[in-house]
């Protein structure tokens, strides 16, 4: 498997490229929107960067080639990863035009951040070759992609996804179900809602909620995941708090109005200057390189 082509290039989407043209495939990218193809291949060129203060050797390949197609993109790959809307109708629609684009054999993967990979086989022809391949942000710096296969995924599909995940320098976390969400992303939804609703209630500030969070849980879970951390700190510990802790938990099963409330008013955060923090385009473009390099340092940290 030479030749690799990811559609969709929008906020993960050139460290994906990034990160599979450093793994020697072939690269080709396109995006409908033409503005994003223009802006991709400086993206694609700060995320190579980053790779490179990480230490990430480069095992040949050439360039990542921004296509004007995705026909064009495609064309003789053996994967090909779709990275586009979170709307079920438009990824089927990407998926039915890649499926009558490439080879039989090629294996068509999602980078879906919770859509299970079963109702995108629902609408496809060769569903055994669909898979889902859930990148964390930045993708080219957090080495942990959840492998989902839908419920008729071939097990050889499966296994080459794990295969090509290794090649890629990254760690493979196989998903046994299908549920929306898959893991990753319901557990940190899960404590979104939690860290929203004590936010909207006044028990904290946006600011220091967040120093709680990474400073706090955020910095022991880097090290010891919540499973070793409830044997470090005792089951016996765990029920008792538990027992009176968990009926306070936030339960919502809706958005809560601190969100809503916002994003009605167009304030969707980084992308438009404001929304729960304001931000200027330098500063922005400040924290997007001072986020990175401390990600970088962490990551050289944990594999030490």
């Amino acid at each position: 498997m030479a030749k690799a082509a990811l559609i969709g290039l929008g906020t993960m989407g050139p460290g994906i490229a990034a990160t599979l043209a450093r793994a020697g495939y072939e690269v080709a990218a396109f995006d409908r929107d033409a503005g994003q193809r223009e802006k991709a291949p400086a993206a694609i060129a700060m995320a190579a960067s980053v790779l490179d203060n990480l230490g990430v050797a480069v095992q040949g390949g050439a360039p990542v080639r921004v296509a004007d197609s995705l026909a064009d993109a495609v064309a003789g790959c053996g994967l090909v990863i779709e990275n586009v809307s979170e709307k079920l109708e438009v990824k089927i629609a990407v998926f039915r035009e890649i499926e009558a684009a490439v080879a039989k054999d090629c294996i068509i993967a999602s980078d879906t951040s919770g859509i299970p990979i079963t109702k995108i086989q629902g609408g496809v022809a060769s569903p055994e070759r669909v898979i889902g391949m859930h990148w964390s942000n930045p993708p080219h710096i957090i080495p942990m992609i959840e492998v989902i296969p839908g419920a008729k995924t071939a097990k050889a599909t499966t296994e080459a996804m794990v295969a090509i995940v290794k090649r890629l320098g990254h760690l493979p976390v196989l998903i046994k179900k299908d549920v929306p969400g898959f893991v990753e992303n319901r557990v940190l939804y899960s404590i979104m809602r939690e860290c929203v609703d004590l936010v909207e209630q006044g028990v904290i500030e946006p600011e220091a909620l967040d120093t709680c969070v990474s400073w706090g849980i955020g910095y022991k879970l880097a090290v010891v995941g919540p499973m070793a951390l409830l044997d470090m700190a005792g089951l016996d510990i765990y029920q008792a708090v538990g027992s009176y802790l968990n009926k306070e938990l936030c339960d919502r099963d809706d958005v809560a109005g601190y969100v809503t409330e916002r994003t009605a008013k167009g304030k969707l955060g980084m992308k438009t200057g404001s929304g729960i923090f304001d931000y200027t385009p330098e500063g922005i473009a400040e924290l997007r390189a001072a986020r990175a390099k401390k990600l970088v340092a962490v990551r050289k940290a944990l594999q030490a």
